[in-house]
């Protein structure tokens, strides 16, 4: 078993990056320099450009992929099929020179009644 340098119960654990007391971390030394630090560049203009080129391209791309998304939605509640169907329907209809709407649904002529007895 090797020893330790230091107390018996102390653990030496690892410093994370950055940790040096010497050493600051990246992020403070530019909030330092530029107090509206967005995080994209350590110079101010530079950041600033491009967090606006961010922000634009972000909701660009929300904008466009959404109405495409909304746009190709399946048809809710099957209207539009039964507009179609409706316009083929009095299509055939009018061809045929029958009206429109009658008063039967079903044809009279083809329904098995029970007789007038």
């Amino acid at each position: 078993r090797g020893r330790s340098a230091g107390s018996a119960g102390a653990v030496a654990l690892p410093r994370p990056l950055g940790a040096d007391a010497h050493e600051e971390e990246p992020m403070l030394v530019a909030q330092r320099k530029n107090p509206d630090y967005h995080g994209f560049s350590a110079d101010p203009d530079a950041d600033v450009l491009n967090m606006r080129a961010a922000f634009l391209a972000g909701v660009s791309v929300a904008i466009v992929l959404g109405s495409v998304f909304v746009h190709y939605l399946p048809d809710y509640g099957l209207k539009q099929w039964a507009r179609r169907e409706a316009e083929i329907q009095v299509r055939e209809r009018e061809r045929r020179g029958l009206p429109l709407l009658t008063s039967n649904y079903y044809d009279p002529q083809r329904l098995p009644l029970p007789p007038p007895e």
